[in-house]
Order: structure tokens, then C-alpha cells, then sequence
């Protein structure tokens, strides 16, 4: 038995705060964020602070024309529902997929908060596995952050019975390392930078001065993490505040291959078997 016969396939898998596709020379271009994915070449990408819709007629629908210009599959949470437009988190694949659940995650305002932080559960399969991916957005204040991070590793999410391994959850946490929230998380998964074995862990955030690692990757035990790195280039440096977040994984022989995905679920609802942040 050769090694790729003990393995899955390699996949790649990005999270990417686009910042509504504003760049940081003040200009929005949805084609530069969907050069850089497509650069990428990555199976499953998970997006924050994407904007739809059309405010005017005649204007493009951007997430809808991104995920068609790179042949993929496009699942949508909105945030935030202002003057005909939405703003919010997406999962694009490249596989068969099926949204889980999409939810907002815990608040401790007691007023209409503008925007409603939020969750979105897709499972997929690669390479005869099913894997469970969920991309979160969690808030600038720290203790609502701590509140949805424990939301995450808890049993709506990323604890209930649906979610089995090989699972990942990702996004842009805007929690440092040496912030609680990042360890409530940390302390149930593993984090695929530290796992990394092609150096330092590296920051994502600002494109213009790089010193904060607020956007992450976490996996559980049957993926084996490759690499995973903020990608940086020229491109990257300028179509958004962030610097998208690369990891190449794979999915450990024992993990249980599953038969095709193919089932549907309504928005919110869960198929069962039965901008600096302030450190928390």
C-alpha cells in the first residue's frame, strides 16, 4: 500500500474576510477578490463581510458573480439587511455540499444590534469523506465574543452529534492567541498554523501592517494539516484589509467515508440523524 493509499487526497481550504470586496486603495472590485480565491485554487472558501444584492437596478449581485466566475457552489448567511442590500458570511465549494444550519450566535445587547453576528454549518464531502465545515464571524467586544466562541464549541455547533469529525471551523474570530476566546476554542481543537510545519505561526490582519493573527483554521483529530498560511502577495496586500488564510489538509485513513451528499436543509434549520478588537 502506497502512502496516498493510507490518505485522502490533499484539499485546500481559505477563510477570507473580503471587507465588503473594498480594497484598501478605497476601491471595490469583487473580480480582484475572485482573482485571488481563484489564485488559491482552493475547494472550499469561507468568507466574511460579503455584500449581495442589488441596491439599484442594473447593479451586479457580487457574491452571485464571484461564485460563478470561479465554478462555485455559493451558501449565504446576511448579517446585516440595510437599503435593499445584504451583508454577511458565505461557503463556497467546489464539491457537493448541503447547508446544515445557519444561525446567529449569541448577543449581549439588549438592543437591535445592526449587525447580528452569525454562523453557517455546510457539510461536503472530498474524496468519499463527509466533512463538516462551519465559518463564524465573531464581535469586536470581548465578552459577546467569549459568549459565541463557547457557542461554537458547544452543542449547536461544532458539539452536536451531527457535526462528527473530520470537521473544520474557520473564519475571521478577531481574537489574537492570548485572548480567552481564542483558548475556549483552541483548548477543543487544533489550531492548523500551529500545526504547521513550514514555520511561525503569521498574522492576517492588517494587509498594511500585518501584526494581528485574528483569522483562523480549526480542525479536529483526523485532519492532518499540510500547511497553513496567511497568503501574501502583491494582489492580496491590496483587495482587502485582511489577508486570506490558506490551509492544505487532508483526511486521515481511519475517518469514516460516507455515502454521497445530497440533502438540503431550509435556512436556520439543523438536519438530524434522529477594526481592531479589544483582547478579551
Amino acid at each position: 500500500m502506497t502512502h496516498s493509499d493510507k490518505h485522502g487526497r490533499p484539499f485546500r481550504i481559505l477563510t477570507y474576510n473580503v471587507h465588503r470586496w473594498l480594497g484598501t486603495d478605497r476601491k471595490i472590485s469583487p473580480t480582484r477578490i475572485a482573482e485571488v480565491i481563484a489564485a488559491c485554487e482552493a475547494d472550499i472558501v469561507a468568507l466574511q463581510e460579503v455584500r449581495v444584492g442589488r441596491a439599484q437596478t442594473g447593479e451586479i449581485d457580487q457574491a452571485a458573480t464571484v461564485a460563478d466566475t470561479l465554478g462555485m457552489d455559493l451558501h449565504f448567511q446576511p448579517t446585516i439587511r440595510i437599503l435593499g442590500e445584504q451583508y454577511g458570511i458565505a461557503v463556497l465549494t467546489k464539491h457537493p455540499a448541503y447547508l446544515v444550519k445557519s444561525g446567529r450566535l449569541p448577543t449581549q445587547s439588549t438592543k437591535p444590534s445592526f449587525e447580528k453576528r452569525s454562523a453557517l454549518w455546510v457539510c461536503t464531502e472530498i474524496d468519499g469523506h463527509k466533512v463538516n465545515v462551519i465559518n463564524a464571524h465573531l464581535s469586536l467586544r470581548s465578552g459577546e465574543r467569549r459568549a459565541q466562541a463557547s457557542a461554537l464549541v458547544g452543542p449547536d455547533w461544532m458539539g452536536h452529534p451531527e457535526c462528527a469529525d473530520p470537521a473544520i471551523l474557520l473564519g475571521d474570530f478577531n481574537a489574537p492567541p492570548y485572548s480567552r476566546s481564542y483558548r475556549m476554542i483552541a483548548n477543543r481543537l487544533r489550531d492548523a498554523q500551529l500545526s504547521n510545519s513550514h514555520g511561525e505561526p503569521q498574522p492576517t490582519f492588517h494587509t498594511r501592517a500585518p501584526v494581528l493573527r485574528l483569522d483562523h483554521v480549526f480542525v479536529t483529530r483526523s485532519v492532518e494539516v499540510m500547511n497553513a498560511a496567511p497568503v501574501r502577495n502583491t494582489l492580496t496586500r491590496v483587495a482587502s484589509d485582511h489577508f486570506p488564510l490558506l490551509a492544505e489538509l487532508r483526511v486521515r485513513s481511519h475517518a469514516k467515508a460516507t455515502g454521497s451528499v445530497h440533502r438540503h436543509a431550509p435556512e436556520g434549520e439543523l438536519l438530524s440523524s434522529g477594526q481592531n478588537p479589544i483582547p478579551d
